[in-house]
Order: structure tokens, then sequence, then C-alpha cells
């Protein structure tokens, strides 16, 4: 298999390719070769391999939602341990991927317990599954201007309302707050709205 990816001339649009029948060998080989190449992320789940590389609208997007966590958590005085886009794997179970974000609260762990998911696209490998392999907690997915959170429960994600993580946190109210083009004023006026400033 032979990928060529174009850095020259950088793309506003999203980018993907879906590979299917990709063993797990073949998938870390392609963690090792492709896992410095800038902004590139690779999921796998069971088989089938995404290879995605991410416009700058949604990388703006996954930061003004990372911002917002945080700041929320420095107000709330919540310990966040930031991963960033670390690749995360598990061979038994055949699922790896690298989210947009994600955080362990209190402690550090060999997974996270929270990850955000920016989709602006449809299709493309199930994400939540390859979660659901790596036993994370929670995930926080935006998609069509709002956001979902997600909670692993009895092995099966549902949506959930509130966080065991970020205990009283309005996801409908942090939505309203999610302005990739005005983050610093974004943040400070959800702070406003949080602590009645």
């Amino acid at each position: 298999m032979t990928l060529s990816l174009d850095s020259s001339s950088p793309s506003l649009e999203e980018q993907r390719v879906l590979l299917s029948g990709v063993t797990w060998p073949q998938y870390e080989s392609l963690l090792n070769t492709l896992g410095d190449y800038p902004g590139l992320r690779l999921f796998y789940g069971e088989g089938t391999l995404e290879i995605f590389m991410p416009s700058p609208e949604h990388e703006m997007l996954k930061k003004v939602i990372a911002r917002l966590l945080e700041r929320y958590a420095e107000e709330m005085d919540i310990t966040l341990h930031g991963y960033g886009s670390t690749t995360f794997r598990n061979e038994a179970k055949a699922q790896g991927l690298e989210p947009d974000e994600c955080y362990c609260v209190d402690t550090l762990k060999d997974r996270p317990d929270f990850a955000i998911e920016v989709n602006l696209m449809s299709g493309g490998i199930n994400k939540l599954g390859i979660y659901q392999g790596l036993g994370v907690p929670e995930v926080l997915i935006w998609q069509s201007n709002q956001l979902t959170l997600y909670a692993l429960r009895e092995a099966t994600y549902q949506e959930a309302f509130q966080s065991q993580f970020f205990p009283g946190l309005d996801f409908e109210l942090l939505s309203q707050y999610v302005q990739p083009h005005n983050q610093s004023q974004a943040v400070k006026a959800f702070l406003e709205a949080i602590c009645g400033r």
C-alpha cells in the first residue's frame, strides 16, 4: 500500500481516506510511518482504518471547546491532565485512535476519562465504537452546531445531560460559546455566564 500526502498546499476542507481489511500490524506500521506527519490522525476499529486530515475550522472548533472546558475546570477547581491528541490503542479489542482533545481528571491514567470529538462531515469510522473498545467513560461530540455528551454505561454509550467529571456543567449553555473565530471573548463571556460576573 502506498500513501502520498501533499502538505505543500493545505486544504480548507477536511480530507479522509477509509481503508478496510487492515491488520493490526499494518495499523501499527502506519502509525510509526505517519505518526509525525503534522495534523494527520489515524482511527482504527476492527480492521477498518480512517486516515484523517482535519480542516482549520475543525481545529479551531476543538480548540475553543477545550479552552471553555479548561476554564470551567479551573473555575470549579477540577484537576485536569490534558493529553491532547495522544494515540491510545487496545490490541486485544483491535481499537486505536487519536482524540481531538482528551483529559484525565484528578489523576493520570493509562486512558483518558473524557474526550472531545468534532464531526463536521458525515460518514467515516464509528469513533464511539473505538472509544467504547478503549473504555473511555465520556465523549463530548460537536456536530451540527451542538454538543452531545455520551457516557459509557454497562459497556455502551448513552446520551447524557450531566458529566461525572464536570459536575454542574450545562452543555447546552456551553454550546452557545463555541465560537471558533472569537475564542478569547467567548471564554470571557462563558465565565461571566457561569459565575455571574
